[in-house]
């Protein structure tokens, strides 16, 4: 098998699924929204596509951090720390309960950086989903996965960017249940949001790691409890720094037409996370 990481460029993968019910209701339970009635139809909300399509890899498959072990559709990279940095997202047309769905899942992009604390290595994966056997794509998005060096002692992380009040805020307490709820409903076995001893001794944090999607996620539903009835055409986030348990962190937001800007922050007030919502005429 080729090491040349560039040469994954180009593969791909296709998923099917059937957008079932229950994952809507156990997010929505898991945000802490009214219960719902989800019946064939429902539209999702914007990034809970994210419900479906899930990873199920034999346990023996498994990796020391509860990821897949390395290679298959995604690059061997050898590095040993892997986080979600960002992704771009288009909402073209609705996703809806009862909806057979098909994700084509395309490497596109494979670079090499030299960061302040090693070596970084950027993937870029290009998804496009589509509902019933349509040829229009009814979610167009590009997930940024970076994976870096371990952590070594004396590494020093880039000088904070403190975060102002948004015109909406929402407090959040990421304890042991929500991490657990999230991560269950995704079927995400990372290690780093659920196993304390792991993530202080092997990788070096001071807490579990909220999951950077469930942020994008909370920043979403901000924009839904905030302006109910709105559409959201496209939505790009960047993460920022990690946050931790068990300090209560914030989600923010600020409108201007049909642009929100929305932000997260953490318990010292510093950014997490940085996003644009465009919502649709």
């Amino acid at each position: 098998m080729s090491t040349n990481l560039t040469d994954w460029i180009g593969r791909s993968e296709t998923l099917r699924d059937v957008i079932a019910a229950a994952p809507v209701r156990g997010l929505n339970a898991t945000l802490d929204h009214a219960p719902m009635e989800v019946e064939p139809g429902t539209p999702l909300p914007p990034l809970w596509h994210w419900l479906y399509f899930l990873p199920q890899h034999r346990q023996s498959e498994i990796g020391p951090d509860g990821h897949a072990r390395r290679g298959g559709f995604l690059p061997p990279v050898a590095l040993p720390r892997r986080m979600w940095a960002g992704s771009q997202f288009e909402f073209r047309s609705p996703v809806r309960v009862g909806d057979a769905v098909e994700r084509a899942s395309t490497i596109a992009d494979v670079a090499t950086k030299q960061g302040r604390t090693g070596s970084l290595v950027f993937v870029k994966v290009r998804h496009e989903v589509r509902c019933n056997g349509a040829e229009d794509c009814a979610i167009v998005e590009f997930h940024d996965i970076v994976y870096r060096d371990a952590r070594q002692p004396g590494d020093v992380e880039p000088p904070p960017t403190a975060a102002e009040p948004g015109d909406w805020q929402r407090e959040i307490v990421p304890d042991d249940v929500l991490l657990f709820r999230y991560s269950a409903l995704t079927f995400n076995g990372h290690r780093i949001h659920y196993d304390r001893k792991y993530v202080t001794e092997v990788e070096g944090y001071p807490g579990l790691v909220v999951h950077g999607p469930l942020i994008a996620t909370l920043l979403m539903d901000l924009v839904r409890r905030e302006a109910p009835g709105a559409e959201v055409a496209s939505f790009r986030f960047k993460a920022v720094r990690p946050t931790f348990d068990p300090h209560p962190f914030r989600v923010h937001g600020r409108r201007s037409g049909n642009e929100v800007r929305l932000w997260a922050s953490d318990h010292d007030g510093w950014l997490t996370m940085d996003a644009v919502a465009t919502l649709k005429d």
